[in-house]
């Protein structure tokens, strides 16, 4: 009789308590649409202004979220919070005008998922086989921004984006942080049954060691991406691709087992590109372009200002200027924003003992 009244009890408490649930989620409803109807408004105003280009504020964005991680008490995370809202801001912001971002493809990379980390899934998102065509393709308008890879944390940086810089009008307008998880992903239900891994050959070797113990028997086939090779595994039986979720989302795999990658911190930072230049958000940070005169102590002459003004260098990064043999520039990035007093003021100085100096963009650094 006592198990009965406790189960009678449990039954009352979870029925009150999926009550209050589903009032709660009435009312998360009704303040979503709420403010997707504030959204609608703030884009009629700014078409009555004549803003009919891009409707989207990165340092806008940067404040909303950083002010939402501030002020969250739990016991949701900070990542979870900031994942949300960015996805509520995609989607709100899709109804005043959807974005276009160009990402290096095909469907399915982390470039992508890059992308939809950093601007939410209620994007146009159109794969470019090139970094060179998602240059063009925003600096054409035919889309609204671009999303780039720029360095790894184990391979180094991606040259060929930074020598773009070197002959585009572009600025960065944001930068994104993703750790790179290789999965094992198949139409199979077990790695057992695998006789075949197909993905980049760099990615290959990044789960080198991890092959070699679970599945020392399966060929390992190298293709052009990660995609291509999600892509392979959705058709080819016996198969299995190392990619990430996204590729795993879009062609119907099973992820075998998660985080296969021999290096757990391999991170890959990438940069949003964009035509218009960005507000100070108060946590920013400002890469530079420029060029020195080949002499003794050139390279201290503009270095010298970050440090005196109190500006702290966060990379430095040398590449030939393809002006003539042994002739450099160099990429650097700073903390701040180029409005600040601070760093207004030593970039002054640093353009009175360089040849060439180039502000590539002020952005917000990137969030968790």
């Amino acid at each position: 009789m006592e198990n009965s009244k406790n189960t009678l009890t449990a039954d009352a408490s979870l029925l009150h308590l999926r009550k209050e649930i589903d009032a709660i989620d009435d009312r998360i409803l009704e303040l979503l649409n709420q403010r997707a109807r504030f959204a609608q408004q703030v884009a009629d105003i700014k078409t009555a202004g004549g803003e009919v280009d891009c409707f989207h504020r990165p340092e806008r964005e940067a404040e909303v979220l950083r002010r939402i991680a501030e002020n969250n008490r739990g016991p949701l995370s900070q990542e979870a919070v900031v994942r949300f809202f960015r996805e509520l801001m995609s989607e709100c912001l899709a109804l005043e005008k959807p974005l276009s971002v160009a990402f290096l493809g095909p469907q399915g990379t982390f470039t992508q998922q890059a992308a939809y980390k950093h601007f939410g899934h209620a994007i146009e998102a159109v794969p470019l086989p090139t970094i060179d065509e998602i240059f063009r393709a925003v600096e054409s308008g035919a889309c609204q921004y671009g999303v780039v890879p720029v360095e790894n944390s184990t391979e180094g940086v991606i040259t060929h984006t930074l020598d773009s810089f070197l002959r585009s009008f572009l600025l960065i307008a944001g930068e994104v942080g993703l750790r790179i998880h290789h999965n094992l992903m198949s139409k199979l239900n077990t790695s057992s049954e695998v006789r075949e891994v197909f993905s980049h050959q760099q990615s290959l070797a990044q789960c080198r060691r991890w092959l070699d113990r679970y599945l020392p028997k399966a060929q390992n086939t190298a293709v052009s991406s990660n995609a291509e090779a999600a892509r392979l595994a959705a058709v080819m039986p016996q198969t299995a691709a190392i990619a990430g979720d996204v590729a795993a989302e879009l062609y119907g795999l099973n992820v075998l087992e998660r985080n296969i990658e021999d290096e757990p911190d391999n991170t890959t930072r990438f940069l949003v590109i964009g035509r218009n230049s960005v507000g100070p958000t108060g946590n920013d940070k400002t890469s530079l372009l420029l060029s020195t005169r080949n002499n003794p102590g050139a390279l201290y002459a503009v270095l010298e200002p970050f440090a005196k003004y109190g500006i702290s260098m966060t990379k430095i990064e040398s590449r030939p200027s393809r002006r003539g043999a042994w002739d450099y520039v160099f990429f650097v990035d700073v903390e701040g924003h180029r409005d600040d007093p601070r760093l207004a003021e030593a970039l002054n100085a640093v353009e009175k003992n360089v040849t060439m100096l180039k502000i590539l963009g002020s952005y917000p650094r990137a969030s968790c």
